[in-house]
């Protein structure tokens, strides 16, 4: 936790907090100073000329050393960046729980207050991540592929059922093909040779085949692509066991450009969200299982692991002991979740 209030300049310049609402077209910005007193409020557009002129307008109150930002990774990435390249350290604020907007009602004013004031209390101290490098652009690269896997995905499924009511003269030939052999069949229907709505299936199927091909190609060269910039950011991750290049892609986007940013590897495992999550009460002591964390990153830990006890004696021999003491086999597989966490 830290206390904003207690820090001082060593000009004796007064130090100032801006807390920031961000939508689409345009951001609040309230600025109270570090003893909380409130100082004024504006709004400014979501462009760059429009980052400029709100840290200009929070440096005439004094020197701005922290920011308190809404949405740091959707409408407030640019903000975030702006104020990043002039030395900012920008606190990633979590909107404001349901009592409070029942009490004092919901303003894009009384979020950006809100916002400052859980920076200056303390409440909010997750370092925003930087987003302007590598793993940004990585980020980028894994959105684009899997919008490509899920498109590849619906365009077979469509194919098969639109094959499952075409006429007999089009469906018995390809009822028996399957993958490549189904695509290329498909690639290969003439329209020109059919009547009436069976011209039109054999249209949709060649449509969606080409489809599927074009797809196929996409994600060869973004595969390509994935894979060079994870083995330029940290190829040791592609060395463990069970971590692919999406994996380690999806570990790299969870720390950000900036992974100092984590206090510790404990860190690093609540993002992932295979940190015990402590639930005791009176003289019971016992933890539950986190539900919390980035859930792909979380899905990748869990084939990485049963990657491991698949191939590694290792793995199985603390498996067995493990269960043998009497946790159940899911309880073990979250013990190695956060062991390999650890080693991420």
């Amino acid at each position: 936790m830290m206390d904003l209030r207690n820090e001082r300049t060593g000009t004796g310049e007064r130090e100032v907090v801006v807390g920031v609402d961000t939508h689409k077209d345009f951001h609040v910005a309230v600025a109270p100073d570090s003893g909380g007193a409130l100082l004024q409020t504006r709004s400014f557009a979501a462009t760059a000329a429009g980052y400029q002129d709100l840290i200009e307008w929070v440096g005439g109150f004094g020197l701005l050393r922290h920011a308190g930002v809404e949405g740091t990774g959707a409408y407030g990435a640019g903000l975030t960046r702006a104020l990043h390249r002039v030395g900012v350290a920008v606190i990633e604020v979590n909107r404001p729980d349901r009592a409070v907007r029942r009490r004092r009602g919901k303003t894009v004013a009384i979020d950006a207050e809100a916002a400052a004031r859980a920076v200056l209390s303390g409440s909010a101290s997750a370092v925003a991540k930087s987003g302007d490098g590598p793993v940004e652009a990585l980020r980028v690269l894994k959105l684009v592929k899997d919008s490509a896997v899920k498109a590849r995905v619906q365009a077979i499924n469509q194919l098969h059922a639109v094959l499952v009511n075409a006429e007999p003269v089009l469906r018995e030939p390809l009822a028996a093909l399957t993958g490549a052999w189904l695509l290329r069949a498909c690639i290969g229907l003439d329209p020109a040779a059919y009547n009436g709505a069976t011209a039109v299936v054999a249209y949709s199927l060649l449509s969606l085949a080409r489809r599927v091909r074009q797809l196929d190609e996409e994600l060869r060269d973004l595969h390509r692509r994935l894979t060079a910039t994870v083995q330029a950011i940290a190829p040791n991750l592609l060395e463990l066991r069970g971590v692919g290049v999406d994996s380690a892609a999806t570990f790299l986007i969870v720390a950000g450009d900036n992974p100092h940013r984590l206090a510790s590897e404990g860190s690093f495992a609540a993002l992932c969200g295979v940190s015990p999550v402590e639930a005791s009460s009176g003289k019971t002591r016992r933890h539950r299982l986190s539900r919390g964390g980035n859930r792909l990153a979380n899905a990748a830990l869990f084939r990485a692991v049963l990657t491991s006890l698949r191939w590694d004696p290792r793995t199985r021999a603390y498996l067995l002991r493990r269960t043998t003491e009497g946790l159940s086999k899911r309880e073990a597989m979250r013990c190695l979740k956060r062991y390999l966490a650890r080693t991420v």
